[in-house]
């Protein structure tokens, strides 16, 4: 058992070691960076005006009778004004709650002032990026059409304020970036980045566990077994005097 034990674990940590090394520094990044931080909380300020009732002009039943088939109907202040979202005909929309005026999709100066009014940070906006197709890796497409506003700031960082709501739907930064790829090399997941390769996951997973395994027995032979004979000897001498 003790030779088994000691080839089947040279030849597993020999091509599972690498992997042992991605495991155990890709889950350090993970655990010893704050997972707050990462998330791009503190990028943005959460803190919501409240809705002035003499300022709305125009009332949901206006609303309802120039949009008869509106539904899941909500209000909100954006850039210092009442506005309504809702969705009409499976077509998100954002109306003024003053005059009614259609305000999505949003333009690219209400995006810049927008996210500035949200943005947390002493940088300055580098540039707004309007993407309607083949988003980036760091953004869900169910978002789409967004802007996307640059700041020159430290870690890159990027806000995503959704076209159709106004809203900051992503808030990204260089040290969500890596943390997305530390999780890709964790779970093991050296495609698209889309799917999870179980299958690549569960053998290396199942021969780590061998190794594991084969890594016990050997120290049972060479620590625990000659420690046990040793002190068994240090007992039976004591006995014989």
């Amino acid at each position: 058992m003790h030779k088994v034990a000691r080839k089947l674990h040279r030849w597993s940590m020999l091509l599972l070691g690498l992997q042992f090394i991605i495991w155990s520094v890709t889950g350090a990044y993970m655990v010893l960076v704050d997972i707050n931080y990462i998330h791009g909380n503190s990028l943005v300020n959460n803190q919501h005006k409240p809705i002035i009732a003499k300022d709305i002009s125009y009332s949901i039943a206006q609303l309802q009778q120039d949009f008869p088939y509106a539904s899941d109907i909500s209000m909100a202040n954006l850039l210092n004004q009442p506005v309504y979202r809702f969705t009409h005909q499976d077509t998100s929309m954002m109306i003024s709650a003053i005059n009614g005026k259609v305000l999505s999709p949003l333009s690219k100066q209400d995006a810049l002032e927008l996210a500035q009014q949200q943005y947390t940070g002493d940088g300055s906006v580098l540039n707004a990026l309007w993407i309607t197709e083949n988003p980036p890796f760091e953004l869900s497409p169910r978002h789409l059409p967004v802007w996307r506003v640059n700041f020159d700031d430290f870690a890159a960082p990027a806000l995503y304020i959704s076209a159709t709501s106004g809203l900051v739907v992503t808030k990204r930064h260089d040290f969500w970036r890596i943390f997305d790829w530390m999780f890709r090399f964790h779970i093991m997941d050296y495609s698209s980045g889309e799917d999870i390769d179980n299958q690549l996951l569960f053998w290396v997973a199942l021969f780590s566990l061998l190794s594991v395994s084969s890594g016990g027995i050997l120290i049972y032979y060479s620590v625990i077994k000659p420690y046990t004979k040793k002190r068994q000897r240090i007992i039976n001498k004591a006995r014989a005097v």
